[in-house]
């Protein structure tokens, strides 16, 4: 069964799967950029809430698996993630504002794909059993 976390009114288990990759493919974590990297995602998912399930930093990307909180939506978990890191990234390591000429470390877009512990087919047989409505057959009222 589902490990559910839960909030002020809320009960929920939100996961998604994330990946993005560096600008240009550039292989530039690795050692101590790779380590540095991985203290700053774990301090920022930590300050928002967010739950690091799985992750891995590879040369020219980075996968995680995130349990995250119902007010965020992935656009906003991947600009702080993003963001934050790329800023003190550079920072902390020259080469890579000299490389990158002070913009961001990070290609524009991002992989996110959910994850559940119960599949579609589950969710619309559920729906489906509950009672015998009439009308739209994808989209059901109870009670008329």
């Amino acid at each position: 069964m589902a490990k559910y976390r839960n909030g002020s009114h809320t009960v929920y288990d939100i996961k998604y799967h994330f990946v993005w990759i560096t600008k240009y493919r550039y292989k530039i974590l690795k050692g101590n950029v790779a380590f540095r990297l991985r203290e700053l995602l774990v301090q920022g998912c930590e300050a928002y809430g967010i739950k690091i399930l799985k992750g891995g930093i590879q040369q020219d990307h980075v996968h995680m698996l995130l349990s995250c909180p119902t007010n965020m939506a992935p656009s906003e978990i991947m600009q702080k993630l993003k963001g934050r890191s790329s800023k003190l990234l550079q920072e902390e390591f020259p080469e890579l504002k000299k490389r990158y000429w002070g913009q961001h470390i990070w290609g524009r877009g991002y992989f996110c794909g959910t994850v559940g512990a119960v599949d579609q087919k589950t969710i619309e047989e559920y729906i489906e059993t509950q009672g015998n409505e009439e009308g739209n057959e994808n989209f059901k009222i109870e009670g008329e």
